[in-house]
């Protein structure tokens, strides 16, 4: 076992252990926060997702919007004041309701939809995933159910299986859930026309770019895939006085002369698949910093996760659209082609398409989300990798913290500027979908 795998899967066990440990609390008699089963279930989530070989983004971004809406509409069935999200997301139909005038748990629905949730969408994860995931849904349980009748823990166990069933078949129907060889098909046919997308990368499954499909995946908010498509990048160009030379110039000389912060920067943003929670894990995180530091009352919570679930998962989907409708050549192979055959990039370059970045794309969309909940003006720390010995950084904002996500790929010699610039607005696109959602009565 490699030192970085050894290492990660510590990970997964001190960090599982710890939210056991909450879990396995002596049973009191005051009923168990619901918001505290739906955050102690997503920081186990954002570990599973280090170690699940075929949760690439475009597949955890999937996921967390998928669990998002399902713990929204746990509660949204018991609340006055929530609206469903059926028959506004495309393809939900309506949702198994509660029986009227009978008595429900929040928390007990809602830990049976969480449970039910992780095991479906995690089912591929490793044996210490599956492990850890039995564990924590038997101490939640035992939790959850202190000091409730037999038939309310009952009914709403039985609630929440039916509803979680109810996602998962509308989820089966999106053209993303299955995911065969982490992504990589076994046949792609690449373009033999300059400025197309190469491998950058030795590794035989990596000869196929990722996911070349995954632009057809039915969205949840945006109407189709293609909804917020981007204009053509920069016309190709191997001439020094083309746009597209001095695109890749800026990258070449950047990477060249970094500061120590923006290598922080870049580092900080990098979020490598199973070394870290992944692009949309990273917001999923900031989400639940915020969400502590306001103090979010449960409906505030679902509410948020659900539609950052959202938001996530249609950038994914929309820039995969763009990436592919384009097919535009890494910096790293146009550079080591035109302009110096011996440099690198700081960062390892991922295998697909360069336009629009990925990170932009995602951040843009989920900081607009974001700050249509919780306004302009909120200030936190991102501590998403302090685990990790990397030190916290503090955003005035969450425009700023995108911002800097989508800049760290000029940083780290990923991606040209106007996929990072025109990644951004995007992003805004698809964020518009998401916050016309009604979840209020």
């Amino acid at each position: 076992m490699s030192v970085v795998i050894r290492r990660a899967v510590i990970g997964l066990v001190f960090a599982c252990s710890c939210l056991l440990s909450l879990a396995a609390a002596p049973a009191q008699a005051a009923a168990t926060p619901p918001q505290e089963v739906v955050t102690g279930w997503y920081k186990l989530i954002l570990e599973l997702v280090r170690h699940t070989s075929n949760y690439s983004p475009p597949v955890a971004a999937r996921s967390f919007g998928y669990i998002g809406v399902s713990a929204y509409e746990a509660v949204a069935s018991g609340s006055d004041n929530l609206q469903s999200l059926a028959g506004q997301l495309n393809g939900l139909k309506a949702l198994p309701a509660r029986e009227k005038g009978a008595t429900y748990d929040d928390a007990v629905i809602l830990n049976t939809v969480m449970e039910m949730s992780v095991t479906h969408f995690f089912d591929r994860t490793g044996p210490t995933g599956q492990h850890v995931m039995k564990k924590m849904a038997a101490k939640m349980d035992e939790k959850v159910s202190a000091g409730l009748t037999p038939d309310v823990i009952a009914r709403s166990r039985d609630y929440g299986q039916k509803l979680s069933q109810a996602v998962f078949d509308w989820s089966a129907t999106d053209g993303g859930a299955s995911v065969e060889n982490m992504g990589f098909p076994l046949e792609y046919k690449l373009s033999d026309k300059p400025g197309h997308w190469v491998p950058t990368s030795l590794i035989r499954q990596q000869q196929a770019p990722l996911l070349p499909d995954w632009g057809k995946v039915r969205p949840f908010a945006m109407p189709t895939g293609s909804s917020c498509r981007l204009p053509e990048p920069p016309d190709y160009s191997e001439k020094p006085e083309s746009a597209f030379y001095k695109d890749a110039n800026e990258v070449y000389t950047t990477v060249k002369t970094l500061t120590d912060e923006q290598r922080t920067i870049a580092r900080f943003w990098s979020d490598d698949p199973m070394l870290s929670p992944t692009p949309p894990g990273h917001w999923i995180n900031i989400a639940l910093i915020v969400l502590d530091q306001e103090k979010a009352d449960l409906p505030t919570t679902v509410d948020t996760l659900a539609r950052l679930g959202v938001a996530l998962s249609d950038a994914f989907i929309g820039c995969w659209d763009t990436k592919f409708v384009f097919d535009l050549i890494r910096p790293i192979t146009y550079i080591k082609k035109v302009i110096d055959p011996k440099w690198d990039a700081l960062l390892i370059t991922p295998p697909f398409p360069e336009y629009p970045s990925g990170h932009s794309t995602q951040s843009g969309a989920a900081a607009a989300t974001m700050t249509h909940i919780f306004g302009d003006k909120l200030a936190f720390d991102d501590s998403t990798h302090a685990a990790d010995g990397i030190k916290p950084r503090h955003f005035a904002n969450f425009r700023a913290a995108a911002e800097e996500a989508a800049i760290s790929r000029l940083y780290g010699g990923i991606h040209f500027r106007p996929a990072i610039e025109r990644g951004l607005t995007q992003g805004d696109c698809i964020a518009n979908y998401v916050n016309a959602l009604k979840t209020k009565k």
